[in-house]
């Protein structure tokens, strides 16, 4: 069926407004607890509990990348992925990264810049993982930027083996402002050991708006890791790839519960990413309500007032917090939360906000970013996409298809200038974030799963690249495909499903690699 052509202006503008503890569990978990340490999780976690490690050190935004250009409108930045010694809640591990720092650099430009990476691949050889891939050959996926998959951009088909180099160049004339993305490796096989051992950032593309310019921006990444002595924990079996991996030190920014002081009164923006492999972070800040002003593709027409925010693998969210009147600590949880079967997570503290000092009197705007719409449309004329999500005899499936290769595939042929209506079907017992490169979405519909996540996405004017699809649930999607043409990838954002297979091929414009 033919697709509905759109101009760039209709499908910006769309037609339609938007609308408005004690430990109880047991063995090595409990101990980990005991001794500050965080924990629990592979298949949902081990049960009722609570991981509340004391209050760490003071909260650090990662590190800023340095802009070697001096031209306006470049960003120019050199990017190294290397083994390098980190501290993970006082233990040195020699972990892998870029740059050397854990997380990685933050990258910050704007929207119409043209930012150009040095990439330089500096892992040794580090032998064949159990998937058979060499796990010493890396690339680079900037995702959640709308930017060409072609060429020396996005291009998944590139690769470096170790020692090499060469250069990414991303135009962002047609990246929304105010879009919180991240960047880490994308090689096929590959990409959970590197993801898992420390390979991502976050990509930052300023707002536009003077709105916001007032309140102080605190960048947080969520990351999980598990360390065998001085390394990651390796993947020893197939099981590590079927449940996806979740460490036991659950990290905001490289540090274990860090203290972020805010002052009584006081409005901070909070920007987070979850850049873990398969957890899940059922978010609740104690005594306070998040005000929700953005999703992955940019900011909202106004705050949504929620006090618990869902945030899957992949996902990241843009919040507003007013701090209350009363001093005092107040702790950034993680709710329990059953991502498998129907056994859930412990909760588990992840930041401390420290309330104290002079008080202030900010006050939250009423208005974001009118130009925030939901796409109306008739969509009865526009081309169906139906994909099912399954697992078994470890492998991950997209229509009965498990990824091996560009000549095994599940395959999507799309025209530019179109929408299209995709509805995904999880058909395991395991909810999948599904995560689409190059054009984010609207939701229309989700089906099972968590009411509260359903209701905001299916009533904000919220643009996604990675959904939840909840386990035997079921989400449609409006599509818009603009731009850019070119081979781009949709695939569940639980890593090593990806690894495992349950990612497929788009073909945008009939694009060439």
């Amino acid at each position: 069926m033919a697709g509905k052509k759109i101009s760039r202006r209709e499908f910006i503008v769309g037609s339609a407004i938007g609308t408005a503890g004690a430990v109880t569990f047991g063995g090595g978990l409990a101990r980990a607890a005991m001794m500050g340490g965080m924990g629990g999780g592979g298949m949902g976690g081990s049960g009722s509990g609570t991981i509340n490690p004391p209050p760490g050190a003071p909260f650090r935004e990662p590190p800023e990348m340095v802009n070697l250009s001096s031209t306006p409108g470049i960003v120019e930045v050199a990017l190294e992925a290397k083994p390098a010694p980190v501290s993970v809640n006082g233990t040195t591990a020699t972990l892998l990264t870029y740059n050397g720092s854990y997380p990685a650099p933050t990258i910050r430009a704007r929207r119409g810049d043209l930012l150009r990476i040095h990439f330089q691949n500096n892992l040794p050889d580090l032998g064949t993982n159990i998937l058979g891939h060499d796990r010493s050959i890396t690339n680079l996926h900037t995702h959640g930027l709308h930017v060409s998959p072609a060429g020396i951009s996005d291009n998944m088909m590139r690769m470096f083996m170790p020692g090499g180099d060469g250069l990414y160049e991303y135009d962002l004339m047609k990246q929304e402002a105010g879009t919180l993305n991240f960047y880490h490796p994308h090689l096929h096989g590959n990409v959970a050991e590197q993801y898992w051992g420390g390979m991502a950032g976050a990509l930052v593309i300023e707002d536009e708006t003077p709105l916001l310019s007032g309140f102080d921006e605190k960048l947080l990444i969520l990351k999980d890791i598990t360390l065998s002595g001085a390394a990651p924990a390796p993947y020893t079996s197939m099981m590590d790839y079927m449940h996806g991996k979740e460490g036991n030190t659950v990290m905001v920014n490289g540090q274990v519960n860090p203290v972020l002081p805010i002052r009584p009164g006081q409005v901070q923006r909070w920007r987070i990413v979850n850049a873990s492999n398969a957890r899940f972070y059922h978010l609740s800040l104690e005594g306070h309500t998040f005000q929700v002003i953005g999703t992955e593709g940019g900011l909202l027409d106004r705050p949504y007032p929620l006090t618990k925010f869902l945030l899957s693998p992949g996902e990241r969210v843009d919040l507003l917090v007013k701090a209350t009147s009363r001093t005092g600590a107040y702790r950034l949880l993680a709710l329990p939360y059953a991502r498998q079967g129907m056994m859930s997570s412990p909760t588990i503290t992840l930041l401390t906000m420290q309330c104290g000092g002079a008080a202030a009197n900010d006050a939250i705007p009423s208005v974001i970013n009118p130009d925030a719409r939901r796409i109306a449309m008739n969509t009865a004329a526009l081309t169906k996409r139906s994909l099912t999500l399954s697992m078994g005899q470890g492998r991950g499936y997209i229509n009965g298809i498990s990824f091996e290769g560009m000549d095994h595939a599940f395959m999507i042929d799309s025209e530019l200038g179109t929408y299209e209506v995709w509805e995904i079907t999880n058909g395991s017992g395991m909810d999948h974030p599904f995560h689409q490169h190059v054009n984010p979405c609207q939701v229309l519909s989700v089906t099972g799963g968590d009411a509260g996540y359903a209701s905001f996405l299916t009533t904000a004017p919220a643009w996604k690249d990675t959904v939840l699809v909840p386990k035997w649930g079921k989400v449609t999607m409006l599509v818009p495909v603009i731009d850019y043409g070119g081979t781009a990838m949709f695939h569940c954002h639980i890593i090593e499903h990806e690894d495992i297979g349950m990612m497929g091929v788009w073909m945008i414009g009939g694009g060439m690699m």
